[in-house]
C-alpha cells in the first residue's frame, strides 16, 4: 500500500494536474510498477527490455539537450529564444518516447492491471492512455 500512495504521489508531482497520465517506465519507479499492477514473469521481462529501450533513445536525446545549453552557455539573448525551442523539441521528444513505451506496457495488461491504471488516473484528475481494449486475453 505504501508503494501505491509513493507512486500516486509521484504521478501527480512529475506530470501535473489534468495531464496525460504515464506510468513512466525507465525510470526510478519500475520496481513499484511491477509491484502494484503485479506484473507476471513475461510482463516483467518486457517492461525491463522496453525500460531498457527508453534509457537508450532518452540518453541520445539528453546528449543532444546537453550539447545545445554548453554551446549556447554565453549566447545573445535572441540566440537563446532560438535555442529553446530546439530544447523543447529535444524535451517533447522524450516525452513522446515514455508515452511510446508506457503504451506498450498498457497494450499487455490484463484487464485487472488495466483497470486499476484508469483508476488511479482518475484518482489524480489525469488522463489516462487508452488502449483497444476489444483483443481477446490469452
Amino acid at each position: 500500500m505504501k508503494q501505491l500512495i509513493c507512486f500516486i504521489v509521484y504521478l501527480f508531482c512529475v506530470f501535473g494536474h489534468g495531464q496525460e497520465c504515464l506510468l513512466g517506465i525507465g525510470g526510478q519507479n519500475d520496481e513499484n510498477i511491477m509491484e502494484i499492477f503485479q506484473l507476471d514473469d513475461t510482463q516483467k521481462e518486457k517492461m525491463m527490455n522496453w525500460s531498457a529501450e527508453l534509457k537508450i533513445r532518452n540518453g541520445i536525446l539528453k546528449d543532444q539537450a546537453k550539447y545545445l545549453l554548453k554551446k549556447h552557455e554565453q549566447s545573445p539573448p535572441e540566440d537563446l529564444m532560438v535555442m529553446s525551442y530546439k530544447y523543447r523539441i529535444l524535451l517533447d521528444s522524450m516525452r513522446q518516447n515514455l508515452k511510446i513505451l508506457d503504451t506498450k506496457l498498457l497494450s499487455i495488461f490484463n484487464n485487472r492491471q488495466y483497470n486499476l491504471y484508469m483508476e488511479l488516473c482518475s484518482g489524480i484528475s489525469m488522463q489516462p492512455i487508452h488502449i483497444n481494449r476489444s483483443f481477446d486475453e490469452k
